[in-house]
Parts: structure tokens; C-alpha cells; sequence
């Protein structure tokens, strides 16, 4: 069932999407060679801990024994991070937060550079962020749940790279996944209507290879299937009438 939220409640996902846009700014600064993604997934939650109120959405949901999924490189989503798995120069990784605030969830990725990346990399987390915004830009009162997967779909296709179309953004709010999905592919006016109050996390993942994904035997983390790079980006966004609000922007 899709659950519009009132005005308050937009306001408190806003104060927890702050909280959440600031933890990113602190674990981006963390994010160096020589670092383990156990020691970022606890930046993550000291932080998120050190708002009162605020605890990780992710720790427990569904099992899920951390605070942050810490996708490195091939790794497309759900990595679990590990005192051993450190980071190289070069690397890249995908870092998906949550944060439960006020009785409200927001959830948020972005990918991070690791010391120097080469410029075909640097070109898909450029590519993959730009359909975020085209995606975001769609989702206005009147439009469909497929104009944001078209409008995505769009930007990375022109630009030779693929579409994970196993995995989808969602509802979020009183619960992390609500309805509807929202495909990071589609054709407009096609889907759910768009409604004021509608609050959507949008997360194209964009593969540097082709479509194809596996889940390793953690059960969690999903990887490309042809081991090339994967990028993730994420915000939630609010449907006013005043057009889409990103409640995760900081």
C-alpha cells in the first residue's frame, strides 16, 4: 500500500535526511587507501548514534549486520563491510546509509573515488549521478513511477553503459521499502501516478559492463556478473506541488 505523507511528516524525514546527508559528508572524509570498510561502516554509526534519536536503519533490517552496505568496485549493492576488506587506491565504493529519525526512515548512496580513479571510472560515477537528477526531475504531481525509470534509463544508455534491472528504488518512510518500486528503467506514463506526499527513494545502480548480476554465497552482496564496475547513487525525494524536494540533499 503507498502511504502519502502529511507536511509533518515530510519536515521530520527532512531533519532525518539532514542527519543522513551529514553522514556521508563524514564518511567521505574518511574514505582513503589503507582503510577497512568495518572502519567506515563505524564512522557511519557513531555518527548517525551521536543525533538524539537518530539510529542506522540498516543494522538488523532483515538480518543485515551493519550499519552502511560497503560495495567495492565489481560489487554492485548490500556489501557487508569487514575489518578485511581495506581499500585501495583506485577503488571505488558504493556507500548506502539509513537513518530512522522521528518514526521515519530516509536512505541515501553515493560512490566514492578511493585515491585516483582512472577516467573511465570517474566517467561512470558521473554518468550514474546525472540519471539520479534526471530521474529526480521526474518525479512531479501528474507523472508516473516510468518517467523516472525512462528518464534514467536514458541518460546511461546514451552513454554505453547498462541498467541494473534486477534491483529498483521504492517507497520509504515508515518502513524502508515501501510501494511502489521505482525501476531505474520504464516508459513514461506508465506505473503508479506520481501524488503529493508520495516519498520515493530513487537509486539508479548503472553497470560499466553489461546488465547482468549474481548474489555471492554471503547471500547479501550482489556484484556485476561479468566482474566489470558498478556504480550506485540514491536519494529520497518528496512529490510536492511545488515539484520534487530531495530530502537527503544536506
Amino acid at each position: 500500500m503507498v502511504q502519502l505523507k502529511s507536511p509533518r511528516e515530510l519536515e521530520t524525514m527532512a531533519a532525518g535526511g539532514k542527519i543522513l546527508a551529514d553522514t556521508h559528508a563524514a564518511v567521505r572524509a574518511a574514505v582513503r587507501p589503507g582503510v577497512s570498510t568495518a572502519d567506515l561502516d563505524k564512522v557511519a554509526e557513531d555518527f548517525i548514534r551521536s543525533h538524539t534519536g537518530a539510529v542506522p536503519s540498516f543494522k538488523g533490517l532483515y538480518g543485515f549486520p551493519a550499519s552502511i552496505c560497503a560495495s567495492v568496485n565489481e560489487e554492485i549493492v548490500h556489501g557487508i563491510p569487514s575489518s578485511k576488506r581495506i581499500l585501495r587506491d583506485g577503488d571505488i565504493i558504493s556507500v548506502d546509509i539509513g537513518v530512522f529519525y522521528g518514526g521515519l526512515h530516509t536512505d541515501a548512496a553515493r560512490t566514492l573515488a578511493v585515491g585516483s580513479i582512472d577516467a573511465q571510472t570517474q566517467r561512470l560515477l558521473d554518468v550514474t549521478e546525472a540519471s539520479l537528477e534526471a530521474g529526480i526531475a521526474q518525479a512531479i504531481p501528474g507523472n508516473h513511477v516510468g518517467d523516472i525509470g525512462a528518464a534514467i534509463e536514458a541518460v546511461v544508455l546514451q552513454s554505453g553503459f547498462t541498467v541494473v534491472r534486477e534491483l529498483v528504488g521504492h517507497g520509504v518512510g515508515h518502513s524502508m521499502h515501501e510501494e511502489p518500486q521505482v525501476p531505474n528503467y520504464g516508459k513514461p506514463k506508465r506505473g503508479k501516478k506520481l501524488e503529493v506526499g508520495l516519498t520515493i527513494a530513487i537509486e539508479p545502480m548503472v553497470n560499466a559492463g553489461v546488465a547482468g548480476t549474481r548474489t555471492l554465497g554471503d547471500k547479501w552482496t550482489v556484484v556485476t556478473i561479468d566482474g566489470a564496475r558498478s556504480a550506485h547513487f540514491e536519494h529520497t525525494v518528496a512529490v510536492t506541488e511545488d515539484g520534487p524536494r530531495v530530502l537527503t540533499r544536506g
